[in-house]
């Protein structure tokens, strides 16, 4: 069963790792807020534009952002803002985590 499902869940392991970067949650994020051309996220990054365009083509290739040439210009949106469910999901468990720490140490400190 699992070598049919291998495929599906190497699928998935590609869209997570092209998120697994401070640099392309950060892009994620702005390009919720609206499109952006390469030399804007350049700047927001404080990366040259080869590093970001990398970046964005990680993510493009995960199928999370869609290009669109605009003559010399770059710009880039969100395929699916879908994913910003996701981060709500990661936001939780990093509570949680941080409300476990807090509990063990009030806990130690008592």
């Amino acid at each position: 069963m699992y070598s049919k499902r291998k495929k599906h869940l190497e699928a998935r392991a590609k869209v997570l790792k092209a998120l697994a970067h401070p640099s392309r949650l950060f892009i994620i994020e702005e390009l919720e807020k609206a499109e952006r051309c390469v030399c804007e996220l350049t700047e927001m990054i404080g990366a040259d534009v080869s590093t970001v365009s990398k970046h964005l083509s990680v993510l493009r290739q995960a199928g999370l952002v869609v290009d669109d040439k605009r003559g010399n210009q770059v710009f880039y949106r969100l395929r699916m803002h879908c994913i910003l469910n996701f981060f709500g999901c990661v936001e939780s468990v990093l509570e949680a985590q941080l409300r476990e720490q807090t509990a063990l140490l009030e806990k130690v400190h008592s």
